[in-house]
């Protein structure tokens, strides 16, 4: 019994560290996707690649789609999926993939603020303290933006800050209305939803001309494809696999692994790294540490 314990806790740590490696390398995926691509092109292949291939389970659960709850369904497809991808494509072309990581940690300070305003979820003093916290990293990073690696302007990073504020939407969303549906059945609904504008805009947007005239054209299209299969796709699978053997706070650790694992990747690829890196990281992530019961 003490054996199956240890090889079920070895089994969790596997899955959340590989879980924070693919979100981890989702941005430096999308880096790599704008060489080629501009943003509504890149958003509009990753939606439809992961739409496509979340297609075969909508078919296979369609008997227990609650069509009842279909806007709820539009709203985790849209609001967790179809306009984040278009806004981090968007704020990627002036600000780098490690930046943009270590923004995105603030996912778990968002569901927490929205439960409470939107959701009428209640909220402890710790937890206040600690969204405190975590803005003012968030801010720091933006008003330091150009000594942390954002060429442009800065309010780009607050596209990203957008992005997690509507993740955290989707998944306030599932809380409050979805709760009982299978975690598949809802991705592969919101996916089929979001993924039908998705791929008419994509016949229409110019991506077949890229894949013809540009040199790096399907190498861009390689790590797009990545992102989708494993930056979405697998990664909701193992996502889903980790909460059912643990529990839901023990699997929104990997919100720790996440700017880590990209700032990482980002320095290994000639990216900017300096203290204020480190200091808006920091500030995020005490603030999660503190928002969390």
């Amino acid at each position: 019994m003490n054996q199956n314990k240890k090889q079920g806790k070895v089994y969790a740590w596997l899955l959340l560290a590989v879980l924070g490696l693919t979100w981890g390398s989702s941005y430096l995926f999308i880096k790599k996707g704008l060489v080629a691509f501009s943003p509504n092109q890149l958003a509009y292949l990753r939606i439809s690649i992961s739409a496509l291939c979340f297609f075969p389970f909508f078919i296979m659960r369609y008997k227990e789609i609650k069509w009842n709850k279909l806007k709820y369904y539009a709203i985790v497809g849209f609001a967790g999926s179809g306009i984040p991808a278009f806004l981090y494509a968007m704020a990627q072309t002036q600000i780098s993939s490690s930046v943009t990581g270590i923004l995105s940690s603030l996912t778990p300070l968002f569901t927490l603020v929205l439960g409470v305003l939107v959701f009428d979820f209640k909220i402890i003093k710790r937890q206040a303290i600690g969204i405190g916290i975590g803005l003012f990293g968030a801010l720091f990073l933006v008003f330091f933006g150009k000594e942390a690696g954002i060429s442009g302007s800065a309010y780009y990073a607050l596209l990203v800050v957008l992005a997690t504020a509507l993740y955290a939407y989707s998944a306030n969303t599932i809380k409050a209305s979805l709760q009982e549906e299978k975690p598949l059945t809802i991705s592969a609904v919101a996916f089929t939803l979001v993924g039908i504008p998705s791929t008419i805009l994509l016949l229409n947007s110019g991506v077949f001309s890229v894949l013809e005239t540009n040199p790096g054209g399907w190498t861009a299209l390689g790590f797009i494809t990545l992102l989708a299969v494993f930056g979405t796709v697998i990664a909701s699978v193992l996502y889903f696999k980790l909460v059912q053997i643990t529990t839901p706070v023990f699997a929104s650790t990997v919100s720790y692994i996440i700017p880590c694992i990209a700032v990482f990747l980002g320095a290994l690829d000639g990216e900017l790294f300096t203290v204020y890196h480190v200091i808006g990281m920091v500030f995020i992530l005490f603030g999660v540490y503190l928002s969390k019961k």
